[in-house]
């Protein structure tokens, strides 16, 4: 479902400040596979999912989403392709449109839009069948302007947004971490939940190991712009966080002591 061959991307090249953040690096994803992505402050992780996004050009290899090379479509053209949800809350919602309104621009992206009511009946009742699986009580305030909702229920609200379209492709950039630890479990439950559902081709970065180790069916670890480690399966089951700390400190990571401190 997703190809990266041979990616690198270098940042202020050929000046003092020159950062190599994506080093030749290649990964394929399955369809259906729900990948954790940890690593270091650094580390590629972020930049790793801007390129895909095409928020950025990279400066050689080439991206494939099933079977179709994006790697030259700019960003706006990329969302008929892939749904993200971003780190923090206010990004994924437009704060002063009803929860409904966000939800019928979702529901359109990537598509050719004409003249015509936005909204009718039958988009209502599929926005509260959606919201009501989220079990937050949003599926009776569809005029509720999104800016007056908690971090945890924007989050949720941008999530089904992002998946609502069935993406070939959903990034998840450290999406739970500007939540307060019950609200993120939350928000990550409900994660799971669509992702396995929906079958959904995932990427998830979180600094978070324990989180990483608990979901999906693989994991991957970058330093400096590669992957270092990359397991799944059985073996992905059996990793502790000590496991993943000893290999950050192998790996000369200068960013394992901040992912210890994120593990409470």
């Amino acid at each position: 479902m997703l190809e990266l061959k041979n990616i690198t991307k270098i940042f202020n090249a050929g000046t003092v400040n020159e950062k190599v953040a994506l080093d030749n690096l290649s990964i394929t994803l399955e369809d259906g596979d729900f990948v954790t992505v940890i690593g270091g402050n650094g580390a590629g992780k972020s930049t790793m999912l801007n390129a895909i996004a095409g928020t950025f050009p990279v400066d050689e290899g080439a991206i494939t989403i099933d079977g179709t090379d994006i790697t030259k479509l700019p960003e706006h053209k990329r969302a008929k392709f892939i749904g993200r949800v971003f780190q923090d809350p206010m990004t994924g919602t437009a704060a002063d449109m009803w929860i409904e309104e966000n939800m019928a621009i979702a529901l359109r992206r990537g598509k050719s839009r004409g003249l015509g009511w936005a909204i009718n009946e039958d988009d209502r009742k599929l926005y509260k069948s959606m919201l009501k699986r989220l079990d937050l009580g949003l599926e009776d305030r569809l005029s509720t302007k999104v800016g007056l909702l908690s971090g945890g229920q924007r989050q949720a609200i941008t999530l089904l947004m992002a998946s609502m379209n069935h993406p070939k492709l959903l990034l998840l950039d450290e999406h739970t971490a500007a939540l307060d630890p019950k609200t993120a479990a939350k928000v990550l439950a409900i994660t799971r939940e669509i992702v396995e559902e929906e079958k959904l081709t995932t990427l998830m970065i979180t600094h978070n190991m324990k989180d990483a180790i608990a979901h999906g069916n693989r994991l991957i670890m970058m330093n400096a712009g590669k992957i270092i480690l990359d397991v799944k399966g059985e073996e992905k089951s059996k990793l502790t966080v000590e496991d993943l700390l000893k290999i950050f400190a192998k790996s000369g990571s200068d960013g394992a002591a901040n992912d210890r401190m994120l593990l409470v």
